[in-house]
C-alpha cells in the first residue's frame, strides 16, 4: 500500500507537470502544484481543481516559498527556445534561484527533491548516444545558454547541497517529450509540425532536416521521474530519461502529415544557431536503476497529441 505524501510539482500546470499532478493524485497523494503561468496554463489543471487533495497555487519560484511538503518535483522553468530565449534572464534566474530556493525548502523540512534537468546540458554533443558521465559540448555565450548553463549549474547546487547538506537529491536529464497539453506555439518539432499541418500551412523544417531526436511520449516519461524519486536515497542520478530510438526531422513531419491527411508541403529555413545535429539518450542506466523504459510507440503517442491538437484548434480562442 503506497503512504500518502505530501508532493509538491513546481512548474506544475505545464505540458509535463499536469501529467505528473494527474499521476500522483491517482496514487492517492495530496498535490500542491505551483506555477506562475508564464508557459503553464490553467486550461492543463483545469479538470483537477475539484480534486480534494489537489491544490493549486500562483508562485514564481525565483521567490522564496514556505511549505510543508515530503516530496518536491523541480519542474518550473520555460524548455523551448521560442519561450526561454523571450527573457533569457529570467530564464536563468529560474534555473538557479528556482533552484536554489527549493532546495532550500528541502533543507528546511527534510524533503526529498528531483530536479527536471534536460539533454541541453550535452549542448551539442560529439558522443552518441549520450551517457551520463559525458560532460557535453555547449556553447556558454549562444542564445541557448541562459538554458543549457542554468540547468547545468542547478545540477551543480544539487549535488552541492547534497554534498555540504545532506539533502536528499535526485536528478533527471529529460530528453525530447511529446503528448497532449504541449503548448502549441512553443517552437517545438511535434507541435510545429501538428499545428502547421492541421491549418494547411507549410512544416517548415531547418536545413534538410537530416538532423535527429528521439521522442519520448510523457506518461512514459513521468514514469520514468517518479520511479527515480522512489528509488533509494544513494540513487541521486544524473539518469537519463528519454527514448533511444533516433528519427530524422524530416521523416517525422512526413509522419505527422500523413497522420493529419491535410497535404501539407516542406518548407525549408537555415538552422538555428548551435541547434544540436543528433540528439540521443543512452537509457542503460534508468533501466538498470529504475527498471524502466519508454512503452508508448511513437504512431500511438503522435495519434494520440494529434487528437488533442485537432480538438483544441476547434475550440474558441481564450486567454489563458
Amino acid at each position: 500500500m503506497i503512504s500518502r505524501k505530501r508532493v509538491l510539482v513546481t512548474g506544475g500546470a505545464g505540458f509535463i507537470g499536469s501529467h505528473l499532478c494527474e499521476r500522483l493524485l491517482a496514487q492517492g497523494h495530496q498535490v500542491l502544484c505551483v506555477d506562475n503561468y508564464f508557459t503553464g496554463t490553467r486550461d492543463n489543471i483545469a479538470h483537477l481543481l475539484s480534486h480534494p487533495q489537489f491544490e493549486a497555487m500562483r508562485h514564481d519560484v525565483t521567490f522564496p516559498l514556505y511549505v510543508e511538503v515530503d516530496e518536491i518535483y523541480n519542474l518550473a522553468c520555460p524548455a523551448s527556445p521560442v519561450h526561454y530565449q523571450f527573457d533569457p534572464v529570467q530564464t536563468t534566474k529560474t534555473s538557479i534561484s528556482g533552484a536554489l530556493n527549493m532546495l532550500g525548502l528541502a533543507k528546511r523540512v527534510k524533503a526529498k527533491v528531483l530536479q527536471a534537468s534536460t539533454s541541453e546540458v550535452y549542448g551539442d554533443p560529439e558522443v552518441h548516444p549520450q551517457t551520463e558521465d559525458y560532460r557535453g559540448s555547449v556553447n556558454p555565450l549562444g542564445p541557448r545558454a541562459c538554458y543549457d548553463e542554468g540547468k547545468r549549474c542547478a545540477e551543480t547546487l544539487f549535488f552541492d547541497y547534497k554534498r555540504q547538506h545532506d539533502v536528499r537529491i535526485k536528478v533527471a536529464r529529460i530528453f525530447n517529450t511529446y503528448g497532449p497539453r504541449m503548448h502549441p506555439n512553443d517552437g517545438r518539432v511535434v507541435s510545429n509540425f501538428i499545428v502547421q499541418s492541421l491549418q494547411g500551412q507549410p512544416v517548415t523544417i531547418y536545413g534538410e532536416g537530416t538532423q535527429t531526436r528521439s521522442f519520448c511520449f510523457v506518461d512514459d516519461l513521468v514514469e520514468g521521474l517518479m520511479r527515480l524519486m522512489d528509488t533509494p536515497d544513494e540513487v541521486t542520478g544524473p539518469v537519463n530519461l528519454g527514448n533511444p530510438h533516433e528519427i530524422t526531422v524530416r521523416e517525422l513531419a512526413d509522419r505527422i502529415i500523413a497522420l493529419c491527411g491535410e497535404g501539407a508541403s516542406l518548407e525549408k529555413r537555415p538552422l538555428p544557431q548551435d541547434d544540436p545535429t543528433r540528439r540521443c539518450p543512452d537509457i542503460s542506466l534508468a533501466k538498470r536503476l529504475l527498471g524502466w523504459e519508454p512503452k508508448v510507440p511513437l504512431e500511438d503517442g503522435l495519434r494520440r497529441t494529434v487528437a488533442y491538437f485537432d480538438a483544441r484548434l476547434r475550440q474558441p480562442a481564450t486567454a489563458d
